[in-house]
């Protein structure tokens, strides 16, 4: 197992840490600065973060975990094997949830894709789309109504924001995210996360994946119309949620089995 070089900048990063906001023994808060006076070196010694949102899963589990938008800087040392990035400062920016996890990895993805012409097969726009991204960190999006979205190599995103539209990533430590309503997201790969977020969406996810759902209110009028009323994560295979079945949030924000 090798370790890159350090180098000296500041980077946006992504950490976990214990109920507490603690980290192997060591206490933070949110809006603080804190510095490492020792070696700096990956897995060793300094403060630790992923510059992958994702990747802090493999550290910390979505369940019972808290996470945090962090900015490392000074001494910096990447490891090879992930994102995983040790650093003399670290600075606690803000508390972040699962979904904001999974939006920040397709944003981290899809700003590293290389631009696309708008009929190509990565990137669709019009009504009944398709989107498919098959490459390592790839990214799939699909905008219009009934679209579909589908990401098969390991770190993608797949992301489906039109109604009814659909969104699949299948590679390890993949993000898929249904915003539209009526939406459906379904992660099968290992340490992957499964979000739908609009009105009776739903999702599914493999053994140890993650699951977000919402739950909104339909019956309300005017401004408040289908506003957030729960929001639940839950680890696929624990709780008595069950892997590769589909989920949705009920009006009491318990997770409920439907159909395909």
């Amino acid at each position: 197992m090798t370790r890159k070089k350090k180098t000296e900048e500041t980077i946006v990063a992504y950490k976990g840490f214990n109920q507490d906001l603690t980290c192997r023994g060591y206490q933070f808060e949110i809006g603080k600065t804190y510095e490492h006076k020792g070696e700096v070196e990956a897995c060793a010694s300094g403060f630790h973060a992923c510059e992958y949102p994702l990747d802090v899963f493999g550290y910390y589990r979505p369940a019972g975990s808290r996470f945090a938008l962090v900015e490392q800087s000074g001494d910096l040392n990447r490891h090879d094997d992930d994102s995983k990035v040790a650093s003399r400062k670290i600075s606690i920016k803000a508390e972040l949830t699962i979904a904001g996890l999974v939006k920040a990895a397709i944003e981290y993805t899809t700003s590293r894709c290389k631009p696309v012409d708008p009929e190509s097969p990565a990137s669709s726009t019009g009504y009944q789309g398709a989107a498919s991204s098959t490459g390592y960190q790839g990214a799939a999006s699909s905008t219009g109504d009934y679209g579909a979205a589908s990401s098969t190599g390991n770190r993608g995103a797949a992301s489906s924001t039109g109604n009814r539209g659909a969104a699949s990533s299948t590679g390890d430590y993949g993000a898929a995210s249904s915003t539209g309503d009526y939406g459906a997201a379904s992660s099968t790969g290992n340490r992957s996360v499964a979000m739908a977020c609009g009105i009776e969406g739903k999702a599914k996810a493999s053994a140890g994946s993650a699951i977000v759902l919402c739950y909104r209110d339909t019956d309300a009028e005017g401004d408040d119309y289908a506003r957030i009323v729960h929001i639940k994560a839950a680890i696929a295979g624990q709780d008595g949620v069950k892997p590769d079945t589909w989920y949705q949030l009920s009006a009491d924000g318990e997770f409920v089995e439907v159909g395909e």
